[in-house]
């Protein structure tokens, strides 16, 4: 049942691809095809994703009886670089635990739906309170919140490091130190919609050049300022691989114009919860830092790495750099 339901979700998820033209290179809810940014109301049934703290789930899983079902089933979101990095770690870990662990990529609306069914049995990209309060909503009582393992999901306005701005207004008045042009990335990605209608007319920028192009464009401007030693300014969001590859920092934005830090958890389905609960408790003991999550992705997706070619190795060469993760995670070390 459990092939032939992801067979289904699987197909579902192509079509989706195929008719909005998503990509597999980007991340989060503001590239290509995800869904943009909405209203921060949240139901009742979304409070428990939304009040939560990295590690306060977490529990020490090392002694705890052995499952008896040790197949597992994760779920990662085509195009969201954090959802394959997550997925593959906890799958190094579970694999050393003993367990036999496939992940299988899809559009978020199918990764949720087929969650909820048992089909999948976890998620690791949960955002909220913005971005997927709908499923929540939908959904939310055939799933199991397995904790959430990072706070610091956002939009954002970056600049090279050595560059002179502090906060988005001091661009208005520093046209001419990053050349009047703000890189962006896909025409229809919220983060371009928030940048061209809120951010530009919040701060007064409408006299610089808003390029829009695509996110290998934008990620390819920051490579060349950071070797030409030039400022750039772009539109980032986090967690994303280039914090880490480049010396780049997020801009202040007072007045809140690029919208408000989301949450990400990761949801199990019941039946997951209740067969495997060994399991279960070792994904509720992930976190993640910021400077952990963009080195892990940039292991993974960065041309000067992996470039989004084995997932796998990617993870276990990070593993290395970090030889007490893995048994930290199990023990519930980390938050």
């Amino acid at each position: 049942m459990k092939k032939t339901g992801l067979g289904v979700l699987a197909l579902a998820g192509a079509m989706m691809l195929t008719a909005c033209g998503a990509s597999n290179s980007g991340s989060g809810p503001t590239n290509g095809a995800q869904p943009a940014p909405g209203s921060q109301e949240t139901t009742a049934a979304a409070t428990a994703w939304t009040e939560c703290k990295p590690g306060e789930h977490a529990q020490d899983a090392s002694g705890m009886p052995e499952d008896g079902e040790k197949n597992v089933t994760l779920g990662a979101f085509n195009g969201w670089d954090e959802s394959f990095a997550t997925t593959h770690l906890l799958k190094a870990v579970l694999e050393k635990e003993g367990y036999t662990v496939d992940i299988q990529a899809f559009e978020a609306a199918p990764a949720f739906t087929g969650t909820a069914r048992g089909d999948i049995d976890v998620i690791t990209d949960v955002w909220m309170p913005v971005t997927h309060p709908q499923y929540i909503d939908q959904f939310g009582d055939n799933l199991v919140h397995l904790g959430c393992w990072y706070d610091n999901a956002k939009l954002t306005i970056a600049v090279n490091d050595s560059s002179p701005a502090k906060t988005i207004a001091d661009l208005a008045t520093m046209k001419d130190e990053y050349g009047g042009k703000l890189y962006g990335i896909e025409p229809g990605a919220g983060l371009t919609k928030a940048t061209r209608e809120k951010a530009i007319p919040t701060y007064k920028l409408e006299d610089w050049e808003f390029v829009v192009s695509s996110t290998p464009a934008m990620l390819a401007q920051v490579d060349r300022a950071t070797k030409g030693n030039e400022n750039v300014a772009v539109t980032l969001w986090r967690p994303h691989w280039a914090y880490s590859a480049y010396p780049m920092r997020d801009l202040e934005d007072p007045e809140g114009a690029m919208g408000g830090v989301e949450i990400i958890s990761s949801a199990g389905s019941k039946d997951f919860a209740e067969k495997s609960p060994k399991a279960a408790q070792i994904v509720k003991n992930l976190a993640l830092d910021d400077a952990q999550l963009a080195e892990l992705e940039d292991y993974m997706m960065s041309p000067e790495h992996h470039g989004g070619k084995n997932h796998d190795a990617a993870v276990a060469q990070w593993l290395e750099q970090h030889p007490d993760f893995a048994e930290e995670l199990v023990k519930g070390d980390l938050g």
